[in-house]
């Protein structure tokens, strides 16, 4: 194949432009592996990208899609072989280093991993970033005590990838888990993940004292802004927070009584940054832990050509679990 297909977004004079389009396959970016992409995913970062909010893409011209999985057509690098089956997942795609909304990708081993043995290509890019940052958030939450049986743990924003993957992860691992969200239409979707008790988010941004009734073990916070300020409050004593989205808002405020009072938490998670090592160590976690049934109910496999109309949704707060773009033919 000489020539492939691609979403490319371009900013001339200020105006940022995005389509399909055939490129020649020495447009590409130099890297050391050429991946035939398979599947990609939809993140809320991909919805910036494509709907050209600032902040994401830094690079021009630029194809977005933050996670692929495929397989390995050539590799000058003796860690990937032809026919690997490879995932990459949020680091520099999309922002710097072209994505998966193509069906060639040339990248650095760095950012390659190769899909653990129990996944297909299908379930690794439907985890993908989303389920990379829960697999992440729950490393953290256990690095600071956090064990099954020490109270409830609440998922914020917990209808959405980040969220449904972090809630069947936890359920099956006996933890007891509160799903928040603001679509109750979702909460029965919830249920059958594994969630003991739904919440409406409401409840958190209600206002309060200071300090409320120890209630959460840990939390899983999506949202950011006045539901993190909101949960805070009511985290136990010793309790750790991991904070992973902002789909609420980037500022939130709140008193220093949590964590003066109660040693309280806050970790930041920075999935994109994530060493090499840390990232294999992440994805044998997700084969091991997170219940494949459970996530073949997240999925939603859709064309490439819905990639802008569904980026606006889920923007917009209403995407369920994960959608999964089709790009290439799937391996036999």
């Amino acid at each position: 194949m000489k020539t492939f297909r691609a979403l490319l977004a371009t900013r001339e004079q200020g105006r940022f432009q995005i389509g399909f389009r055939d490129l020649n396959r020495n447009e590409l970016p130099p890297g050391e592996v050429l991946v035939r992409v398979v599947y990609s995913s939809l993140n809320y970062k991909d919805g910036l990208a494509v709907t050209g909010r600032p902040g994401v893409i830094r690079k021009f011209p630029m194809v977005p899609g933050i996670d692929f999985a495929g397989l390995v057509e050539e590799s000058t690098s003796s860690e990937f072989l032809p026919g690997d089956r490879v995932v990459a997942t949020g680091s520099v795609t999309s922002e710097t280093v072209w994505g998966g909304y193509a069906e060639l990708a040339r990248l650095d081993t760095a950012y390659l991993v190769k899909v653990p043995g129990p996944l297909s290509l299908l379930q690794a890019a439907g985890i993908g970033t989303a389920g990379f940052a829960a697999m992440h958030s729950l490393i953290a939450l256990e690095e600071h005590g956090l064990k099954p049986g020490q109270g409830e743990v609440l998922v914020t924003g917990a209808a959405g990838g980040v969220g449904s993957i972090a809630v069947a992860i936890l359920a099956n691992l006996g933890y007891r888990v509160a799903a928040s969200t603001g679509r109750q239409e979702l909460h029965d979707y919830l249920k059958d993940l594994g969630a003991a008790v739904v919440l409406d988010r409401s409840e958190l941004l209600a206002p309060g004292k200071p300090l409320e009734k120890q209630r959460w073990a840990a939390a899983i916070d999506n949202v950011g802004g006045a539901t993190l300020a909101g949960l805070l409050r009511s985290v136990a004593a010793g309790g750790s927070v991991a904070l992973v989205g902002v789909a609420g808002g980037a500022e939130f405020t709140a008193t220093v009584f949590p964590f003066l009072l109660r040693g309280v938490a806050l970790l930041g998670i920075d999935s994109a940054g994530s060493a090499k090592p840390f990232r294999v160590r992440v994805w044998e976690r997700l084969a091991r832990d997170l219940p494949l049934a459970k996530l073949e109910g997240m999925l939603r496999v859709e064309p490439l050509e819905k990639v802008l109309e569904l980026g606006r949704e889920i923007l917009e707060g209403r995407i369920r679990g994960r959608v999964v773009f089709q790009i290439g033919p799937v391996p036999q």
